[in-house]
């Protein structure tokens, strides 16, 4: 386990599901955290949590990522407080299912500005400001889902390509500087992601501590991708270099189709964090 002592690390998503894990796992290698997540009262609940377990320094910051202002906003009271990220863990998402001409398109549109806007915003003022200081890091949660078209999920997939080519283009630009950048693929992972729908997780979905211990130790050896949730991950990723575009989407169709997600509904549940 590598240590992030000395470090001050600000995590998107961070009330629930990877984000929290990553808020936990941080915590107990000695990182300083900036929290940041809609719910204050989730967040404060975390906070007081691993002050008390680890006597962590921790900043909350409540805030609707799917607003154009809220990264803008965060930036200002990070100066304002004199708080100096060294990493930038862009864990927030969301996203649609189900087929997408039936399906509201809200939620398609604010999966864009969360997935997409707000990442390459805090990536673009908090970045900067590394690379001014002269060091830091940088890791973009993706997912394999970004590797393909995935019909049933099609808005959803395409804002992970826009992760995954971005963060790759990225840290090539940053090679011969002291700021890395890694992008996390997970596949199925065991959170709420499908709250508010039928839709259901796979069954084999793994735990969202193993993605945030995993790709820390990634980050801290020098990668640029990792694939924290195993080899079948890998093995996705591997076939849509492989395969057609068209097969690629066909395969996954398929998949979906097989999951149900083809005839996704609402259902309702407590308001989100």
């Amino acid at each position: 386990m590598h240590s992030f002592a000395g470090t001050t690390a600000l995590i998107t998503g961070a009330s629930k599901g990877i984000g929290e894990a990553y808020a936990r796992e941080l915590a107990s290698r000695g990182a300083a955290l900036v929290l940041v997540a809609r719910s204050t009262q989730a967040l404060e609940k975390l906070a007081a949590t691993l002050r008390q377990t680890h006597r962590s320094q921790i900043v909350v910051l409540a805030a609707d990522l799917s607003d154009r202002a809220a990264p803008h906003a965060i930036v200002d009271t990070l100066a304002e407080q004199r708080v100096e990220i060294d990493l930038l863990i862009n864990n927030a998402g969301m996203g649609a299912v189900g087929p997408f001409l039936t399906r509201p398109l809200a939620p398609n549109v604010d999966s864009v500005e969360l997935n997409v806007t707000a990442l390459m915003s805090l990536v673009h003022s908090i970045g900067g400001r590394m690379l001014e200081r002269g060091h830091g890091g940088i890791i973009n949660v993706s997912s394999v889902a970004g590797f393909q078209p995935m019909p049933f999920q099609a808005s959803y997939a395409a804002t992970k390509a826009f992760v995954l080519s971005f963060t790759e283009a990225l840290a090539e630009e940053l090679r011969d500087t002291a700021v890395r950048v890694m992008a996390v693929h997970p596949g199925p992972v065991a959170t709420g992601f499908f709250d508010g729908t039928t839709a259901k997780m796979h069954t084999r979905a793994v735990p969202p501590e193993r993605i945030a211990a995993k790709s820390l130790d990634d980050f801290a050896c020098g990668r640029e991708i990792s694939f924290p949730g195993g080899l079948s991950d890998r093995g996705i990723a591997f076939a849509s270099r492989v395969l057609s575009r068209k097969r690629a989407a066909r395969l996954s169709g398929n998949l979906n189709r097989r999951a149900g997600f083809d005839h996704v509904g609402d259902v309702d549940t407590p308001a989100a964090a």
